[in-house]
Protein backbone atom coordinates (compact mmCIF):
# COMPACT_ATOMS: atom_id res chain seq x y z
CA UNK A 1 0.00 0.00 0.00
CA UNK A 2 2.87 2.37 0.81
CA UNK A 3 4.40 1.68 -2.60
CA UNK A 4 1.13 2.34 -4.41
CA UNK A 5 0.55 5.56 -2.51
CA UNK A 6 4.02 6.79 -3.33
CA UNK A 7 3.53 6.12 -7.02
CA UNK A 8 0.65 8.59 -7.07
CA UNK A 9 3.28 11.32 -7.20
CA UNK A 10 4.47 9.75 -10.48
CA UNK A 11 8.14 9.77 -9.51
CA UNK A 12 10.97 7.25 -9.81
CA UNK A 13 13.26 5.33 -7.49
CA UNK A 14 16.84 6.54 -7.89
CA UNK A 15 19.32 3.95 -9.09
CA UNK A 16 23.06 4.58 -9.14
CA UNK A 17 23.60 3.14 -12.61
CA UNK A 18 20.94 5.21 -14.34
CA UNK A 19 21.51 8.87 -15.23
CA UNK A 20 17.88 9.17 -16.29
CA UNK A 21 16.84 9.37 -12.62
CA UNK A 22 17.21 12.96 -11.39
CA UNK A 23 16.18 14.68 -8.13
CA UNK A 24 15.79 18.23 -6.86
CA UNK A 25 18.60 19.41 -4.57
CA UNK A 26 16.53 19.47 -1.37
CA UNK A 27 16.88 15.68 -0.92
CA UNK A 28 20.17 13.89 -0.24
CA UNK A 29 21.35 10.39 -1.18
CA UNK A 30 22.69 7.71 1.13
CA UNK A 31 26.43 7.11 1.25
CA UNK A 32 26.13 4.46 -1.48
CA UNK A 33 24.73 6.90 -4.02
CA UNK A 34 26.40 9.76 -5.88
CA UNK A 35 26.72 12.39 -3.07
CA UNK A 36 25.97 15.37 -5.27
CA UNK A 37 22.24 14.87 -4.87
CA UNK A 38 21.63 15.26 -8.59
CA UNK A 39 22.31 13.03 -11.55
CA UNK A 40 25.30 13.72 -13.72
CA UNK A 41 24.50 16.04 -16.59
CA UNK A 42 26.58 17.68 -19.28
CA UNK A 43 28.27 20.84 -18.05
CA UNK A 44 28.35 22.53 -21.43
CA UNK A 45 25.02 24.22 -22.22
CA UNK A 46 23.32 23.02 -25.36
CA UNK A 47 23.07 25.31 -28.34
CA UNK A 48 20.06 27.57 -28.40
CA UNK A 49 17.11 26.38 -30.51
CA UNK A 50 16.85 28.40 -33.69
CA UNK A 51 13.18 29.10 -33.11
CA UNK A 52 12.54 28.93 -29.36
CA UNK A 53 8.85 29.79 -29.58
CA UNK A 54 8.36 26.74 -31.83
CA UNK A 55 10.43 24.59 -29.50
CA UNK A 56 8.07 21.63 -29.23
CA UNK A 57 6.74 21.46 -32.78
CA UNK A 58 10.19 22.04 -34.24
CA UNK A 59 12.12 19.49 -32.19
CA UNK A 60 9.74 16.82 -30.91
CA UNK A 61 7.90 14.92 -33.62
CA UNK A 62 5.06 12.62 -32.62
CA UNK A 63 5.74 9.05 -33.73
CA UNK A 64 2.81 6.66 -33.90
CA UNK A 65 3.66 2.99 -33.56
CA UNK A 66 3.27 2.75 -37.34
CA UNK A 67 6.38 4.92 -37.68
CA UNK A 68 8.57 3.42 -34.94
CA UNK A 69 12.10 2.68 -36.06
CA UNK A 70 14.63 0.21 -34.74
CA UNK A 71 16.75 1.71 -31.96
CA UNK A 72 14.07 3.90 -30.36
CA UNK A 73 14.57 3.89 -26.56
CA UNK A 74 12.00 3.56 -23.80
CA UNK A 75 12.09 3.02 -20.03
CA UNK A 76 9.72 0.75 -18.14
CA UNK A 77 7.75 2.96 -15.75
CA UNK A 78 4.90 0.94 -14.22
CA UNK A 79 1.84 2.62 -12.76
CA UNK A 80 -0.61 1.09 -10.27
CA UNK A 81 -2.48 -0.99 -12.81
CA UNK A 82 0.78 -2.21 -14.37
CA UNK A 83 1.81 -3.85 -11.08
CA UNK A 84 -1.14 -6.21 -11.49
CA UNK A 85 -1.27 -6.74 -15.26
CA UNK A 86 2.07 -7.64 -16.83
CA UNK A 87 3.18 -6.03 -20.09
CA UNK A 88 6.07 -8.12 -21.41
CA UNK A 89 6.94 -11.71 -22.21
CA UNK A 90 10.46 -13.13 -22.17
CA UNK A 91 11.15 -13.96 -25.83
CA UNK A 92 13.28 -16.99 -24.92
CA UNK A 93 10.68 -18.68 -22.71
CA UNK A 94 7.40 -17.06 -23.76
CA UNK A 95 6.57 -16.49 -20.09
CA UNK A 96 5.22 -13.23 -18.69
CA UNK A 97 7.65 -11.01 -16.80
CA UNK A 98 6.49 -8.83 -13.92
CA UNK A 99 6.61 -5.09 -14.55
CA UNK A 100 8.11 -4.61 -11.10
CA UNK A 101 11.09 -6.74 -12.11
CA UNK A 102 11.64 -4.67 -15.26
CA UNK A 103 11.06 -1.31 -13.59
CA UNK A 104 13.54 1.32 -14.80
CA UNK A 105 14.98 -1.06 -17.37
CA UNK A 106 15.65 0.48 -20.78
CA UNK A 107 13.95 -1.20 -23.72
CA UNK A 108 15.22 -0.72 -27.27
CA UNK A 109 12.66 -1.25 -30.03
CA UNK A 110 13.48 -3.84 -32.71
CA UNK A 111 10.46 -4.61 -34.88
CA UNK A 112 7.07 -6.29 -34.89
CA UNK A 113 6.45 -9.91 -35.89
CA UNK A 114 3.70 -12.52 -35.77
CA UNK A 115 4.03 -15.03 -32.93
CA UNK A 116 3.41 -18.77 -33.07
CA UNK A 117 -0.11 -18.21 -31.72
CA UNK A 118 -0.91 -15.87 -34.62
CA UNK A 119 -0.84 -12.70 -32.51
CA UNK A 120 1.38 -9.74 -33.32
CA UNK A 121 4.44 -9.12 -31.14
CA UNK A 122 6.18 -5.78 -30.61
CA UNK A 123 9.80 -6.75 -29.97
CA UNK A 124 12.46 -5.13 -27.77
CA UNK A 125 15.96 -5.80 -26.49
CA UNK A 126 16.58 -4.79 -22.88
CA UNK A 127 19.69 -2.63 -22.54
CA UNK A 128 20.15 -3.64 -18.89
CA UNK A 129 20.12 -7.44 -19.15
CA UNK A 130 20.59 -7.94 -22.94
CA UNK A 131 17.53 -10.21 -23.06
CA UNK A 132 14.77 -10.02 -25.67
CA UNK A 133 11.19 -9.24 -24.68
CA UNK A 134 7.93 -8.69 -26.53
CA UNK A 135 4.56 -7.06 -25.97
CA UNK A 136 1.71 -9.11 -27.41
CA UNK A 137 -1.06 -7.08 -29.01
CA UNK A 138 -4.38 -7.88 -27.36
CA UNK A 139 -6.40 -7.97 -30.58
CA UNK A 140 -6.09 -7.47 -34.32
CA UNK A 141 -3.15 -6.78 -36.57
CA UNK A 142 -0.27 -4.41 -35.94
CA UNK A 143 -1.55 -2.10 -38.70
CA UNK A 144 -4.92 -1.82 -36.98
CA UNK A 145 -3.43 -1.30 -33.53
CA UNK A 146 -0.71 1.16 -34.44
CA UNK A 147 -3.07 3.87 -35.69
CA UNK A 148 -4.46 4.40 -32.20
CA UNK A 149 -2.65 6.06 -29.33
CA UNK A 150 -2.72 3.09 -26.93
CA UNK A 151 0.92 2.21 -27.60
CA UNK A 152 2.86 -0.19 -25.36
CA UNK A 153 1.92 0.12 -21.67
CA UNK A 154 4.55 1.21 -19.10
CA UNK A 155 7.05 2.58 -21.66
CA UNK A 156 8.25 6.19 -21.31
CA UNK A 157 9.86 7.54 -24.50
CA UNK A 158 13.51 8.29 -23.73
CA UNK A 159 14.41 9.95 -27.02
CA UNK A 160 12.35 12.93 -25.84
CA UNK A 161 14.46 13.04 -22.67
CA UNK A 162 17.72 12.92 -24.62
CA UNK A 163 16.59 15.65 -27.03
CA UNK A 164 15.38 17.87 -24.19
CA UNK A 165 18.77 17.49 -22.48
CA UNK A 166 20.54 18.48 -25.67
CA UNK A 167 18.43 21.60 -26.13
CA UNK A 168 17.55 22.80 -22.64
CA UNK A 169 20.31 22.08 -20.10
CA UNK A 170 21.59 25.48 -18.91
CA UNK A 171 18.84 27.41 -20.69
CA UNK A 172 16.64 30.06 -19.08
CA UNK A 173 12.89 29.42 -19.00
CA UNK A 174 9.91 31.35 -17.66
CA UNK A 175 7.27 29.64 -15.54
CA UNK A 176 3.81 29.88 -17.09
CA UNK A 177 1.66 28.44 -14.29
CA UNK A 178 2.04 28.19 -10.49
CA UNK A 179 2.05 24.45 -9.64
CA UNK A 180 5.33 22.53 -9.58
CA UNK A 181 6.90 19.80 -7.42
CA UNK A 182 9.91 19.03 -5.25
CA UNK A 183 11.28 15.61 -4.33
CA UNK A 184 10.90 14.46 -0.73
CA UNK A 185 12.87 11.20 -1.06
CA UNK A 186 16.13 10.54 -2.83
CA UNK A 187 15.70 6.77 -3.01
CA UNK A 188 11.93 6.74 -3.20
CA UNK A 189 8.95 8.16 -5.01
CA UNK A 190 7.95 10.91 -2.63
CA UNK A 191 7.28 14.43 -3.84
CA UNK A 192 5.14 17.36 -2.82
CA UNK A 193 3.47 20.24 -4.58
CA UNK A 194 4.92 23.75 -4.35
CA UNK A 195 3.61 27.10 -5.56
CA UNK A 196 5.83 29.25 -7.78
CA UNK A 197 5.01 32.74 -8.99
CA UNK A 198 4.14 32.85 -12.68
CA UNK A 199 6.69 34.49 -14.99
CA UNK A 200 9.60 33.51 -12.73
CA UNK A 201 12.87 33.18 -14.64
CA UNK A 202 14.49 29.81 -13.93
CA UNK A 203 17.51 27.89 -15.22
CA UNK A 204 17.32 24.23 -16.30
CA UNK A 205 19.65 22.23 -14.04
CA UNK A 206 18.86 18.59 -14.87
CA UNK A 207 16.56 16.55 -17.11
CA UNK A 208 15.61 12.92 -16.58
CA UNK A 209 12.74 10.53 -17.01
CA UNK A 210 9.35 11.28 -15.48
CA UNK A 211 6.42 8.96 -16.12
CA UNK A 212 4.98 7.16 -19.12
CA UNK A 213 2.31 9.85 -19.58
CA UNK A 214 4.70 12.75 -18.96
CA UNK A 215 8.13 11.30 -19.75
CA UNK A 216 10.42 14.33 -19.40
CA UNK A 217 11.26 15.47 -15.87
CA UNK A 218 12.67 19.00 -16.00
CA UNK A 219 14.42 20.27 -12.86
CA UNK A 220 14.84 24.05 -12.79
CA UNK A 221 16.35 26.46 -10.28
CA UNK A 222 15.40 29.99 -9.34
CA UNK A 223 18.81 31.74 -9.48
CA UNK A 224 17.66 34.37 -6.98
CA UNK A 225 16.80 31.89 -4.23
CA UNK A 226 18.66 28.73 -5.24
CA UNK A 227 15.41 26.79 -4.86
CA UNK A 228 14.93 23.87 -7.23
CA UNK A 229 11.63 22.36 -8.36
CA UNK A 230 10.45 20.23 -11.26
CA UNK A 231 7.69 19.43 -13.68
CA UNK A 232 7.06 16.19 -15.56
CA UNK A 233 6.00 17.22 -19.06
CA UNK A 234 4.88 15.74 -22.35
CA UNK A 235 6.67 16.86 -25.51
CA UNK A 236 6.21 14.70 -28.62
CA UNK A 237 3.37 12.64 -27.04
CA UNK A 238 4.97 9.49 -28.47
CA UNK A 239 3.56 6.41 -26.67
CA UNK A 240 2.24 8.46 -23.74
CA UNK A 241 -1.06 6.58 -24.07
CA UNK A 242 -3.21 9.69 -23.69
CA UNK A 243 -5.84 11.12 -25.97
CA UNK A 244 -5.57 14.80 -26.76
CA UNK A 245 -8.70 15.63 -24.77
CA UNK A 246 -7.08 14.12 -21.66
CA UNK A 247 -4.38 16.81 -21.71
CA UNK A 248 -6.73 19.45 -20.35
CA UNK A 249 -8.04 20.50 -16.92
CA UNK A 250 -5.74 19.01 -14.22
CA UNK A 251 -3.34 17.57 -16.81
CA UNK A 252 -2.97 20.80 -18.74
CA UNK A 253 0.03 21.90 -16.68
CA UNK A 254 1.98 18.81 -17.78
CA UNK A 255 2.11 20.06 -21.39
CA UNK A 256 5.52 21.72 -21.78
CA UNK A 257 4.28 25.03 -23.20
CA UNK A 258 1.73 25.32 -20.42
CA UNK A 259 4.44 25.09 -17.74
CA UNK A 260 7.38 26.86 -19.37
CA UNK A 261 8.22 29.45 -21.97
CA UNK A 262 11.62 29.38 -23.64
CA UNK A 263 13.62 32.57 -23.09
CA UNK A 264 16.56 33.09 -25.42
CA UNK A 265 17.99 36.54 -26.02
CA UNK A 266 15.25 38.91 -27.16
CA UNK A 267 13.08 36.23 -28.76
CA UNK A 268 10.35 36.25 -26.14
CA UNK A 269 6.63 36.17 -26.71
CA UNK A 270 5.18 39.58 -25.91
CA UNK A 271 2.87 39.86 -22.91
CA UNK A 272 0.28 41.24 -25.34
CA UNK A 273 0.16 37.88 -27.10
CA UNK A 274 0.86 35.50 -24.20
CA UNK A 275 -2.81 35.52 -23.19
CA UNK A 276 -3.74 33.79 -26.46
CA UNK A 277 -1.30 30.87 -26.19
CA UNK A 278 -3.10 27.64 -25.31
CA UNK A 279 -6.47 29.04 -26.40
CA UNK A 280 -8.81 27.07 -28.65
CA UNK A 281 -9.94 28.93 -31.77
CA UNK A 282 -11.79 28.13 -34.99
CA UNK A 283 -11.77 29.54 -38.51
CA UNK A 284 -14.70 31.80 -39.40
CA UNK A 285 -13.74 31.70 -43.07
CA UNK A 286 -11.67 29.49 -45.36
CA UNK A 287 -8.11 30.78 -45.27
CA UNK A 288 -4.61 29.99 -46.52
CA UNK A 289 -2.16 28.43 -44.06
CA UNK A 290 1.17 26.65 -44.11
CA UNK A 291 0.88 22.96 -43.24
CA UNK A 292 3.75 21.06 -41.65
CA UNK A 293 3.74 17.26 -41.59
CA UNK A 294 5.43 14.13 -42.90
CA UNK A 295 8.60 16.13 -43.46
CA UNK A 296 6.84 18.48 -45.89
CA UNK A 297 5.73 22.10 -45.85
CA UNK A 298 2.75 23.07 -48.01
CA UNK A 299 0.46 26.02 -48.57
CA UNK A 300 -3.06 24.71 -48.04
CA UNK A 301 -6.59 26.07 -48.02
CA UNK A 302 -8.13 25.47 -44.59
CA UNK A 303 -11.94 25.36 -44.57
CA UNK A 304 -14.20 27.28 -42.18
CA UNK A 305 -15.03 25.89 -38.73
CA UNK A 306 -11.70 24.11 -38.37
CA UNK A 307 -10.59 23.97 -34.73
CA UNK A 308 -7.05 24.78 -33.55
CA UNK A 309 -5.05 25.32 -30.37
CA UNK A 310 -2.58 28.21 -30.41
CA UNK A 311 0.86 26.79 -29.56
CA UNK A 312 2.91 29.90 -30.11
CA UNK A 313 2.95 33.49 -31.37
CA UNK A 314 6.19 34.90 -32.78
CA UNK A 315 6.44 38.61 -33.67
CA UNK A 316 7.82 39.32 -37.15
CA UNK A 317 10.61 41.85 -36.76
CA UNK A 318 9.85 45.31 -38.15
CA UNK A 319 6.26 44.38 -38.90
CA UNK A 320 2.77 44.61 -37.41
CA UNK A 321 2.34 40.90 -38.11
CA UNK A 322 3.03 37.80 -36.04
CA UNK A 323 3.40 34.14 -36.97
CA UNK A 324 0.96 31.89 -35.16
CA UNK A 325 1.80 28.20 -34.72
CA UNK A 326 -1.36 26.13 -34.47
CA UNK A 327 -2.23 22.50 -33.77
CA UNK A 328 -5.37 21.30 -35.54
CA UNK A 329 -7.78 19.86 -33.00
CA UNK A 330 -8.61 16.56 -34.66
CA UNK A 331 -5.65 15.50 -36.79
CA UNK A 332 -2.95 17.12 -34.57
CA UNK A 333 -1.27 18.45 -37.71
CA UNK A 334 0.81 21.59 -37.29
CA UNK A 335 -0.06 24.77 -39.19
CA UNK A 336 1.25 28.33 -39.21
CA UNK A 337 -0.44 31.56 -40.20
CA UNK A 338 0.78 35.17 -40.36
CA UNK A 339 -1.82 37.47 -38.83
CA UNK A 340 -2.08 40.91 -37.30
CA UNK A 341 -3.87 42.02 -34.16
CA UNK A 342 -4.37 45.47 -35.67
CA UNK A 343 -8.02 45.92 -36.70
CA UNK A 344 -7.91 47.94 -39.91
CA UNK A 345 -11.64 48.70 -39.69
CA UNK A 346 -11.04 50.49 -36.38
CA UNK A 347 -7.61 52.02 -36.97
CA UNK A 348 -7.76 52.69 -40.72
CA UNK A 349 -4.20 51.37 -40.87
CA UNK A 350 -3.15 50.99 -44.53
CA UNK A 351 -0.25 48.70 -43.67
CA UNK A 352 -2.51 45.76 -42.86
CA UNK A 353 -5.34 43.92 -44.61
CA UNK A 354 -8.72 43.11 -43.13
CA UNK A 355 -8.33 39.48 -44.24
CA UNK A 356 -5.18 39.18 -42.10
CA UNK A 357 -6.80 40.46 -38.89
CA UNK A 358 -6.95 37.79 -36.19
CA UNK A 359 -10.46 38.73 -35.10
CA UNK A 360 -11.73 38.56 -38.69
CA UNK A 361 -10.31 35.12 -39.44
CA UNK A 362 -10.72 33.39 -36.08
CA UNK A 363 -13.29 33.06 -33.35
CA UNK A 364 -12.49 32.01 -29.79
CA UNK A 365 -13.83 28.67 -28.65
CA UNK A 366 -14.43 25.27 -30.18
CA UNK A 367 -15.52 24.91 -33.77
CA UNK A 368 -17.38 21.97 -35.26
CA UNK A 369 -15.75 19.52 -37.64
CA UNK A 370 -18.27 20.31 -40.33
CA UNK A 371 -20.91 17.52 -40.41
CA UNK A 372 -18.77 14.68 -39.10
CA UNK A 373 -20.33 12.24 -36.66
CA UNK A 374 -18.90 11.71 -33.15
CA UNK A 375 -17.75 8.26 -34.30
CA UNK A 376 -15.87 9.78 -37.25
CA UNK A 377 -14.28 12.42 -35.03
CA UNK A 378 -13.12 9.65 -32.70
CA UNK A 379 -11.53 7.85 -35.66
CA UNK A 380 -9.80 11.06 -36.71
CA UNK A 381 -8.38 11.53 -33.21
CA UNK A 382 -7.01 7.99 -33.40
CA UNK A 383 -5.44 8.63 -36.80
CA UNK A 384 -7.58 6.02 -38.56
CA UNK A 385 -9.60 5.92 -41.76
CA UNK A 386 -12.84 3.97 -42.25
CA UNK A 387 -15.45 3.25 -44.89
CA UNK A 388 -17.86 6.16 -45.31
CA UNK A 389 -15.39 8.91 -44.41
CA UNK A 390 -14.87 11.80 -46.83
CA UNK A 391 -11.52 12.62 -48.38
CA UNK A 392 -11.35 15.71 -46.16
CA UNK A 393 -11.86 13.60 -43.03
CA UNK A 394 -9.21 11.12 -44.17
CA UNK A 395 -6.73 13.94 -44.66
CA UNK A 396 -7.44 15.19 -41.15
CA UNK A 397 -6.85 11.70 -39.78
CA UNK A 398 -3.82 10.61 -41.81
CA UNK A 399 -2.41 13.74 -43.41
CA UNK A 400 -1.85 14.19 -47.12
CA UNK A 401 -1.18 10.94 -49.03
CA UNK A 402 2.21 10.08 -50.45
CA UNK A 403 0.60 9.26 -53.79
CA UNK A 404 -2.81 9.58 -55.47
CA UNK A 405 -3.95 7.24 -58.25
CA UNK A 406 -6.89 8.71 -60.19
CA UNK A 407 -9.27 6.64 -62.38
CA UNK A 408 -11.37 7.97 -65.30
CA UNK A 409 -14.65 7.13 -63.55
CA UNK A 410 -13.86 9.47 -60.68
CA UNK A 411 -12.62 6.79 -58.32
CA UNK A 412 -9.22 7.22 -56.74
CA UNK A 413 -6.74 5.55 -54.40
CA UNK A 414 -4.77 7.41 -51.73
CA UNK A 415 -1.53 5.63 -50.87
CA UNK A 416 0.37 6.06 -47.59
CA UNK A 417 3.78 4.49 -47.06
CA UNK A 418 3.90 2.76 -43.65
CA UNK A 419 7.20 1.13 -42.67
CA UNK A 420 7.23 -2.09 -44.76
CA UNK A 421 3.63 -1.86 -46.01
CA UNK A 422 1.37 0.43 -47.99
CA UNK A 423 -1.90 1.74 -46.61
CA UNK A 424 -4.40 2.20 -49.45
CA UNK A 425 -7.58 4.23 -49.07
CA UNK A 426 -10.03 3.75 -51.94
CA UNK A 427 -12.67 6.39 -52.75
CA UNK A 428 -15.74 6.32 -54.96
CA UNK A 429 -16.68 9.12 -57.35
CA UNK A 430 -18.39 10.94 -54.46
CA UNK A 431 -15.02 11.14 -52.68
CA UNK A 432 -16.11 8.81 -49.92
CA UNK A 433 -14.09 5.84 -48.66
CA UNK A 434 -15.26 2.48 -49.97
CA UNK A 435 -12.29 0.35 -48.85
CA UNK A 436 -9.23 0.49 -46.57
CA UNK A 437 -6.50 -2.08 -47.09
CA UNK A 438 -2.79 -2.73 -46.66
CA UNK A 439 -0.41 -4.54 -48.92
Amino acid sequence: MILLAAMACAMLTATAQDSYIVKTNNVKPTAKVNPTGTAAVEETPAEDPNEPQNFVTKNFKYRSMCDWQEGMKFMVIPEKYDLIVNTFHDAATGKEVGNGKLRHHIMIYKNHTVGANGREHVNFVCQDDSRSYYFELPLGSFDDYCYGKLGVPTLAYLDDVDKARELLIGQTLITRQPIFYIDTQYEGDGCEEVRIAENTEVVVKAIGVGTRKFPVKIIVEDPKTGKQFFQNVVLSRTNNGMRDEELIMDNKKFVFLNSFDVLTGTDVVSEDFRQYIGKTIFTKFATEMVSKGDGRIRNVKVPRLMEFVIDDITPISGSKYVTMTLTEGESRRIYSKDVTFVNVEVTGDRDVKREDYFGYIFGLGEGKLRNSTPETRAMIRQGRAAVGMTDEEVELALGEPDEILQANNGRMDWIYKRSKKLLIIQFNNLRKVINVKTQ
